[in-house]
């Protein structure tokens, strides 16, 4: 199911546990509901948040994307809310907010875990009451919009430390979908990597380039701490330095920290596979079987836990 809008979105692979994500993206797409997208970073969460736009009734409007760690605390109430000219000082004209500017589509807001007490009290009226109160206006506004949040943090913890609201926490994650780590869909690395590649090489106006056998196994065998983000930078670094080599790239053209790298992807088995199986055999066991219970112990999705206790025939 929507397999090829899901390429078209950057979002390549073919991975059992990519492809359950998506399914599970594709049905909460036509709704209306708030979606939290979990994730490490670099594994694509503003793709997964565009896919849900695309394929949502929201999708002929627009998609404002806002990074909260990217934004100055002291200026992100205002650059969500709007504020009126002359509310405080340096506001010399009115500014509508982002959260106004997504109206009728969706407003992606990407690390969450990073808003300030204050704007979480702001961004918890906003989804109980449709409206926004820019800094200084005298009235509320009403604004229709979708909203879709994204985090690697881990929130119930924020929330134990009373960093983070356990209301808004509760209301944005109606619908929780994790994005995948790279190191668990080793299987997708070589068509990641050739998607990337052609992009570079168009982008820089540059060959296409090709590695040979050990390269790519190299690929494989690594853990990618930088999950797809990485991968692309090291498509584009090796099309920049290597794009009019003639042939195949070997294990001397990859950086020292992947060539060096004795890691070993999690399909084929190996120090990693047997700490993962571990760690859900624990959680498991802690929770007395209780799977819903287990996945909050290890800060994933219901859905990941079933796939891994197939995966490892834990069950």
């Amino acid at each position: 199911m929507h397999e090829h809008s899901a390429q078209t979105s950057g979002l390549i692979g073919r991975s059992p546990i990519l492809q359950q994500v998506l399914r599970a993206a594709g049905l909460v797409a036509s709704t209306d509901v708030t979606v939290l997208i979990l994730g490490e970073s670099g594994t694509g969460k503003e793709l997964l948040a565009q896919y849900l736009h695309q394929h949502s009734p929201w999708s002929s409007g627009p998609f404002v994307a806002i990074n909260c760690a990217a934004i100055p605390e002291h200026l992100l109430e205002s650059e969500l809310f709007g504020h009126q000219r002359g509310a405080f000082t340096g506001a010399n004209h009115d500014y509508g907010g982002r959260i106004r500017a997504a109206a009728g589509g969706t407003l992606f807001l990407d690390e969450i875990g990073e808003l300030s007490l204050p704007a979480q009290a702001k961004l918890l009226r906003f989804l109980e009451s449709g409206e926004i109160h820019p800094v200084g206006a005298p009235r509320p506004i009403p604004v229709r919009t979708r909203l879709i949040a994204a985090t690697h943090r881990d929130l119930p913890m924020l929330v134990a430390q009373q960093l983070f609201r356990a209301d808004l926490y509760y209301r944005l994650q109606v619908v929780p979908l994790e994005m995948p780590a790279l190191r668990e869909r080793a299987d997708d690395v070589l068509e990641l990597f050739s998607h990337f590649a052609r992009l570079a090489a168009a982008r820089h106006g540059r060959e296409l380039i090709s590695l040979d056998r050990p390269a790519l196994r190299q690929l494989q065998r690594y853990p990618w701490p930088g999950n797809v983000r990485e991968l692309k930078n090291l498509a584009e670094r090796l099309t920049i330095l290597h794009g009019s080599d003639p042939m195949p790239l070997g294990l001397a053209c990859l950086p020292a920290e992947l060539r060096m790298s004795g890691g070993t992807p999690k399909s084929t088995g190996g120090p990693l596979v047997d700490t993962e199986r571990q760690m859900l055999a624990d959680a498991l066991q802690q929770a007395q079987g209780n799977r819903s219970q287990a996945a909050r112990l290890l800060g994933i999705s219901r859905d990941t836990l079933v796939y891994r206790i197939r995966k490892y025939e834990l069950a």
